[in-house]
């Protein structure tokens, strides 16, 4: 599945903790450290979001560790670092609806989490921090493509809390010495991202709507548009951030995405598509349009130029390649 190139060297001299590892995101990382044989790999999750099931076959590894707890809580963060040299910071409640709906929480996570993240990796003189930013920071900006010295007032408290883990991160790594490096996600998709609840992220959830034969709802009229990111090449950039020696490099945030715009109505194309190989009648499934949704950013569209000059990222799937793994993934596992 995952391209062995994406570190220098073997993982297996080394320790490693991802928070959030039991979701979507943090369990493709604890996958591939483990495949390519890191020394251990530790996941700190409080599984409000992530799930067991996402951790259930690497339960036996020996290099594997699993420690329930709360990054709202610093003395668990202190214990989730000992020992660790490198930290991949995915960790947050997500969901720009759920930010709006709820906001305190949000916040008490998002930020109050990640200073104290920060605080535990720089005390335990941890070799590394990478974290994952969000797209959602270039708020209301309107210049596409989305460049990272450019951004816009936020259009959120998801993304006002994104904007501040990396504003700590910059005075973090300046006034301590710390090595940090913040990957911004766009629109990530891909095995293991869960299709249930009021907040589940769109591919999922139109797939598994598809599956039942359920019209999916559009958000307004289908023209906005995303730059839709195949985990994998996700998975890639954490491992480059991770061991890239360029000294430019650290202190700074980058875009993770494959740099094309896929709008809504192309998208839902596409996975009736996908899927009619497997079910032809999904084809006749007709899809519902409504009314925009506070705080959607109209059209997204990164520059990965930075990511490719200082990380050496090189995004190996497109969206249509990741969409065609993506769909079978969830064909086999939705059924």
């Amino acid at each position: 599945m995952y391209n062995t190139s994406y570190h220098p060297g073997q993982l297996s001299g080394h320790s490693f903790l991802v928070t959030g590892g039991a979701g979507f995101i943090g369990s493709n990382l604890v996958e591939y450290l483990l495949k390519h044989g890191a020394g251990k790999v530790r996941v700190l999750d409080n599984f409000i979001t992530g799930h067991r099931k996402n951790l259930n076959e690497f339960m036996d590894n020996p290099a594997f560790e699993l420690l329930e707890g709360d990054i709202r809580n610093l003395e668990d963060c202190k214990i989730a670092v000992k020992g660790i040299d490198y930290v991949l910071h995915q960790a947050a409640l997500g969901s720009v609806p759920r930010s709006i709906n709820d906001p305190i929480t949000t916040n008490d996570i998002n930020v109050s989490g990640f200073l104290n993240m920060l605080v535990a990796v720089r005390d335990e003189n941890c070799k590394r921090f990478v974290y994952a930013a969000s797209s959602s920071t270039y708020g209301d900006h309107p210049g596409l493509p989305k460049v990272e010295e450019h951004i816009g007032k936020p259009l959120s408290p998801y993304a006002v809390t994104k904007y501040v883990n990396e504003l700590y991160a910059d005075v973090f790594g300046k006034t301590y010495g710390m090595e940090l490096i913040g990957l911004r996600y766009f629109n990530v998709f891909g095995q293991r991202q869960d299709p249930n609840g009021a907040y589940a992220a769109v591919i999922p959830k139109f797939v598994s709507q598809f599956i039942r034969h359920e019209s999916p709802v559009i958000n307004g009229d289908g023209a906005f548009s995303r730059d839709f990111t195949y985990i994998d090449n996700v998975v890639q950039a954490n491992i480059k951030a991770l061991f890239v020696t360029l000294e430019a490099a650290v202190g700074e945030v980058f875009n993770v995405a494959f740099g094309e715009q896929t709008s809504l109505t192309q998208l839902t194309d596409a996975i009736k598509k996908e899927l009619q190989v497997f079910d032809p009648k999904i084809g006749d499934v007709s899809v519902i349009y409504g009314s925009n949704r506070k705080g959607d950013i109209p059209h997204s569209l990164a520059s990965i130029e930075k990511a490719g000059k200082l990380l050496g990222y090189q995004p190996a799937y497109s969206f249509k390649d990741g969409l065609h793994e993506a769909v079978a993934w969830y064909w086999r596992n939705l059924k």
